[in-house]
């Protein structure tokens, strides 16, 4: 745990685990919005994820290790910079030279960390407790693959469809900070930092804006 001892280190194992868990996000919603155009192909997907040994035994821990490290890591920057501004504040304005999306990945992070944490009890818990509780791997209801009833039952309510917006609209406008600047962190500083930075804005609007589109589009359609 060396390299967490030091700024940059730190900086580098953040940034690190960023980039892992924006994979993630992609790869979920390549099947998220499966359910947009067919309950069937959004089923056979999801059951998949769901029952594949390598899934649910080796990348969910993975990921689940990455979720928190990465919560608890930034919150650790954010103090010990937040140390380091008041000195920097102090000598000259330091929010000239600073965007308002850096200056407050703390709460945009923290909005995310809440949101998680419902995504958790509205999808992961049930379907623990479904299938290592209850004991069905079946992944059925009323006979059919039960995932895309679960998912439009969901997006019924209309509190929680704002909740998923307004999370969403957060977790944009952490990305447009966040991801061009975990990959300077890891160094990607060459030729092709121009294109990372434009590949870093379609994403940090388009990945949420698409989770958006499918709440809003399960919330009006009811299916």
């Amino acid at each position: 745990m060396g390299i967490l001892n030091s700024s940059i280190g730190r900086k580098f194992a953040m940034a690190l685990s960023a980039l892992f868990l924006m994979v993630f996000l992609l790869q979920h919603f390549a099947i998220n919005i499966l359910s947009v155009f067919s309950a069937d192909a959004f089923n056979t997907a999801s059951h998949f994820m769901g029952t594949f040994w390598a899934v649910q035994y080796l990348l969910q821990p993975i990921l689940i290790f990455g979720v928190i490290f990465h919560f608890v890591m930034g919150f650790v920057l954010e103090i010990k910079n937040s140390r380091a501004r008041k000195i920097s504040y102090a000598k000259n304005n330091g929010g000239a030279n600073s965007t308002w999306m850096s200056r407050n990945m703390i709460w945009s992070g923290a909005a995310i960390l809440a949101f998680i944490i419902l995504h958790f009890i509205d999808f992961w818990i049930p379907e623990i407790n479904t299938k290592y509780i209850l004991g069905d791997m079946s992944g059925m209801h009323n006979g059919e693959l039960r995932y895309f009833h679960e998912l439009v039952e969901k997006f019924h309510s209309p509190i929680r469809v704002t909740a998923y917006v307004v999370a969403f609209v957060f977790l944009a406008l952490h990305l447009l900070h966040g991801f061009s600047s975990a990959f300077q962190s890891v160094g990607a500083n060459n030729k092709y930092t121009e294109g990372l930075k434009k590949f870093a804005k379609v994403y940090a609007i388009g990945i949420p804006l698409g989770f958006i589109f499918i709440a809003l589009f399960h919330h009006f359609t009811g299916h």
